[in-house]
């Protein structure tokens, strides 16, 4: 098992960056970089690419409403010679506010959209004369002219991870992807909700690259730190989408906190925030994060382990995160 953390939205970049350069001598392996409606991922990844040598760096995730099929092809080709073949392009849909509130483009077919867009990604790569036929079309009549990329990528198949919560995105993520990136994920119990979607995962294929974990604290006594995720999961499962189209609510209905959802999502959208965060279930901050003392923290991981995680995605809480990542990465082996 690898270990991976998440640059926050916050916070200047540069300062970021001297950190994780920090963390790489620590073990960290990947540093995944949020855009949302923050700074754009591709120029703090480019940054990371000079402040590193060893560790992947991700995108979690570069929206795909926001760049056209080529321009995601070629900014994840330089990102992956500016880093020497470390670079992992992690796509997702994002979500209808972010996307048509934003960006001012239609939220539509998103599992259709990621499928067409990693086969042109790929051909590009390839330096394939691109062709397409589907939502994209290319090249675009009458004056289009099909086209290969001018320069030679470091490598033809670039990695791509999908950001997938929904049956038909997971199921398609594990036809054709080569990582999934879950968001809330519960180890005891991704099973009887994604089991039968990852199942469809084409014999050829190498495993796939799943990547989970959630906030890390070591101690006797900080448990107390799990109360720091109330806002956030409230945020996602009651602000996220609309009352009938939210993700994040689905999900922890479908781990069997569907009268917990509901009541975040009705207080939440009410305006009542803090409300909304105190409705969010002990259980599920417990499920979600590794904070506890050491040997509870082992049998977390080994819960990930279980559950087919390959990449732990922690975020360190304290005062030293880098020695939090240090020791958790000893427990890795």
């Amino acid at each position: 098992m690898r270990l991976g953390t998440t640059l926050m939205y916050a916070g200047d970049p540069r300062t970021a960056a001297d950190q994780v350069s920090g963390w790489e001598r620590a073990g960290l392996d990947v540093v995944w970089v949020a855009e949302a409606y923050g700074f754009d991922a591709a120029t703090i990844m480019g940054y990371l690419a000079a402040r590193t040598e060893r560790l992947e760096i991700g995108s979690a995730i570069l929206p795909l409403y926001t760049r056209t099929p080529a321009l995601i092809a070629q900014t994840a080709a330089g990102l992956d010679a500016l880093s020497g073949g470390r670079a992992i392009l992690g796509l997702g849909a994002s979500g209808p506010q972010v996307i048509e509130g934003w960006h001012g483009v239609p939220f539509d077919r998103p599992v259709a959209r990621t499928r067409e867009i990693i086969e042109i990604c790929r051909a590009v790569w390839r330096r394939e004369i691109v062709t397409h036929d589907g939502l994209y079309q290319l090249p675009l009549p009458p004056r289009g002219k099909a086209l290969k990329m001018l320069t030679h990528p470091v490598r033809d198949r670039i990695p791509v991870y999908v950001a997938a919560l929904g049956d038909a995105n997971v199921r398609m993520t594990a036809e054709i992807a080569d990582g999934w990136l879950p968001f809330l994920f519960v180890p005891e119990r991704a099973g009887q909700v994604w089991g039968d979607a990852l199942k469809h995962r084409p014999a050829g294929l190498p495993p796939l690259e799943i990547v989970a974990g959630g906030p890390l604290a070591i101690g006797e006594n900080v448990t107390a730190l799990r109360e720091l995720a109330r806002p956030q999961i409230a945020l996602y499962v009651g602000g996220m989408g609309s009352k009938d189209r939210n993700f994040y609510h689905d999900l922890i209905s479908r781990y069997g906190y569907a009268a917990e959802a509901d009541r975040i999502q009705e207080l939440y959208l009410a305006g009542r925030k803090q409300e909304a965060a105190a409705a969010v279930p002990a259980e599920l901050l417990e499920a979600t994060s590794l904070i506890g003392p050491e040997s509870y923290v082992r049998e977390r991981i080994a819960a990930y382990a279980q559950a087919g995680v390959t990449v732990l995605n922690v975020t360190p809480l304290g005062d030293d995160p880098q020695r939090l990542l240090e020791r958790v990465k000893g427990m890795l082996g």
